[in-house]
């Protein structure tokens, strides 16, 4: 996505993420982490985020007001961006800004500050924006972006509201969470198989088990939509009506709220409880 694209249109496929986003909006958390998707995508999902809690309409972006228009450009003055995708965050450009969130947004709105590719930062820099956390001031709100949470420092994350993007472009998982994938839907199928999978000591972390999510949403995708493109995405057709493989949607969303929340779950049992969902 270059600067001046649509960050509306960029989110197509990512409407679980911006539904999350949609239904905090009026009570926005001082910080929020967006992992998962690609960089583009990360950025486009911080844009509509600042347009959300900007937007003259009050709700859903518009994209036609002046204040939209302007976050697209980067131009709104209520915006700050820091772009790690062209090198290092530094911690002299996090410091000077510190007397800038001690003040008011200039606007009506929200102060946004989004952290492009947030894992480009230097720990001195990290450790200056965590003072600015633990400092809040009403109307700024930050955005960290990066490939994984766990890229980031973990105090960062832990004063974070975490949103995970599905991928994209890719309609196949990888042979990793395809194995993973295949066995909870044979678990689905016979009952058998999986808790021997997910309770052998240190088989599954918070990371494996958010992929195995996405993965089976991935699947579910290609089951919903008809195109069936992998075998698994045509065993679930066959397995269950439309009803089953919306319960199986609503399962898959409340296990991602689970491993996105701050609050420590052990992720094992959170794909349990997945995969007996549907016994």
């Amino acid at each position: 996505m270059t600067m001046n694209a649509d960050p509306l249109a960029a989110l197509t496929g990512q409407e679980h993420a911006v539904k999350r986003l949609n239904t905090i909006a009026l009570d926005p958390p001082q910080s929020i982490i967006i992992e998962g998707g690609d960089a583009d995508s990360r950025v486009a999902l911080s844009l509509y985020w600042a347009m959300r809690l900007n937007c003259a309409s009050g709700s859903v972006p518009c994209g036609q007001c002046p204040a939209c228009k302007q976050i697209v450009d980067l131009a709104f003055n209520d915006l700050l961006f820091f772009d790690g995708r062209e090198g290092l965050i530094k911690v002299a450009s996090v410091r000077e800004q510190r007397g800038t969130w001690g003040q008011p947004p200039n606007g009506d709105g929200y102060r946004v500050s989004i952290f492009a590719e947030a894992q480009m930062f230097m720990t001195e820099a990290a450790n200056a924006l965590l003072k600015s956390l633990e400092e809040p001031r009403p109307g700024n709100v930050f955005i960290l972006t990066a490939p994984q949470r766990e890229r980031l420092l973990e105090t960062l994350v832990s004063r974070s509201w975490v949103v995970t993007l599905a991928w994209p472009d890719v309609r196949e998982n990888s042979p990793e969470i395809t194995e993973w994938t295949t066995a909870l839907a044979g678990f689905w199928r016979t009952g058998l198989g999986w808790f021997e999978r997910t309770s052998a000591k240190g088989s599954v972390d918070k990371h494996l088990a958010m992929q195995v999510v996405l993965g089976m949403q991935r699947e579910l995708r290609e089951a919903l939509s008809g195109s069936c493109g992998t075998p698994l995405s045509a065993g679930l057709v066959q397995m269950y009506d439309l009803k089953g493989l919306r319960r199986i949607d609503l399962a898959l969303e409340q296990a991602q709220d689970a491993l996105n929340t701050q609050v420590p779950v052990n992720p094992a049992m959170v794909l349990d409880w997945v995969a007996t969902r549907m016994i």
